[in-house]
């Protein structure tokens, strides 16, 4: 293993988590990100809808959200979107405890009455008669930030190999003897786990115990509608989280907001599930379908209490978890990229502690 090149830490994953990372403590520790795939992003990251809401994913995300707000906006990846959650006759209650718990934390949230809601979505179908309003709502551009990160860990310094996977990871006394299946080997002093719906197979590789991120199929469809999806429609979602859909370039992506749990794959849409984004899109507007353009499917990956893993693991100090982000690692990249460096540098101060999202929680 002498021959093989050393990194100090070695990031398997180039995702949004993977690159934001290395951007991050590119120029303060020699590098390396190693990707299975042709291309950085070529799963979740390269087939999200993402959009920016604070409220999406809960109060527990909901600090990383609101700290990478400023710094998307800085960087010009964010654009005014608008979401309208909306009820039925009969969740009046649960759209107002939405509102109230949102609002105690600062957020800005209002309710819509039916007025409201006709004067933002055409076509709305009478039961859907309340709504929580977030006029804070951006669209994310989930490309551009992507390549943003990866050209900045690029001029930090950090190298990055694709076509090279991890394939077998040996713990030395140094850190770890990396085995890839392009078959290159590396030496790591720190290996960090960015690799999505494949982090516990690649913990599980390391010797490292699996905490249970499961990975979660979510299909989309797009659509092509009449009236035309036209760009000031908000985002629309409902309470009881079973669609959402907004606009995107003259056409309609929709979601039946599904999670089935999948094993790490190259996801693919079934065809019921779209079926039902379908059905369940004609309940809500009175709008015409008048064809079906695309669809596909992304793998969101969870913790079992939801919230994201950042820490180094409680039984080995060369091994760290970047992972469990959910459907929400985009929105909390930037927060999330510099929490996760000062954890992995042993650096103090930032606004958000660390603890909330530490592996420890599950010893």
């Amino acid at each position: 293993m002498d021959s093989a090149p050393k990194y100090d830490i070695v990031i398997v994953g180039a995702g949004m988590a993977g690159a934001s990372l290395a951007a991050a403590i590119g120029a303060r520790a020699r590098v390396l990100v190693i990707e299975a795939e042709e291309r950085p992003g070529y799963h979740t990251t390269g087939r999200s809808a993402a959009f920016w809401s604070e409220s999406y994913g809960g109060s527990g995300v909901q600090p990383l959200t609101t700290a990478s707000g400023p710094v998307l906006h800085e960087l010009g990846f964010l654009a005014p979107r608008r979401a309208l959650t909306l009820g039925r006759e009969g969740e009046e209650a649960q759209v107002a405890a939405f509102i109230e718990e949102y609002s105690a934390i600062g957020l800005e949230v209002e309710w819509f009455d039916r007025a409201e809601i006709e004067s933002r979505v055409a076509g709305v179908r009478p039961e859907w008669i309340c709504a929580a309003f977030e006029p804070t709502c951006c669209d994310i551009d989930v490309a551009g930030l992507h390549q943003h990160y990866l050209a900045q860990a690029r001029k930090a310094g950090a190298d990055m190999w694709c076509r090279a996977g991890l394939a077998a990871a040996e713990r030395t006394g140094e850190g770890w003897s990396l085995s890839l299946t392009d078959g290159r080997r590396v030496a790591a002093g720190v290996l960090v786990n960015a690799a999505g719906a494949w982090a516990d197979p690649v913990a599980r590789m390391a010797g490292v115990r699996a905490l249970g991120i499961t990975p979660y199929r979510r299909t989309m469809a797009q659509l092509a509608v009449t009236p035309a999806a036209t760009d000031d429609l908000p985002l629309v979602l409902d309470i009881s989280e079973t669609f959402y859909f907004k606009p995107e370039n003259g056409r309609l992506w929709l979601s039946p907001h599904d999670e089935t749990p999948s094993p790490p794959c190259d996801a693919a849409p079934e065809e019921l599930d779209v079926a039902v984004a379908i059905d369940r899109f004609e309940q809500v507007v009175d709008w015409r379908i008048d064809r079906l353009e695309h669809r596909w499917a992304g793998l969101r990956s969870f913790a079992p209490d939801r919230l994201p893993v950042y820490g180094f693991a409680p039984e080995d100090p060369a091994f760290f978890w970047f992972a469990g982000q959910g459907g929400f690692g985009i929105q909390t990249a930037p927060a999330a990229a510099e929490l996760g460096a000062r954890v992995l540098l042993g650096e103090v101060g930032g606004v958000i502690d660390p603890a909330i999202y530490s592996p420890a929680r599950f010893s």
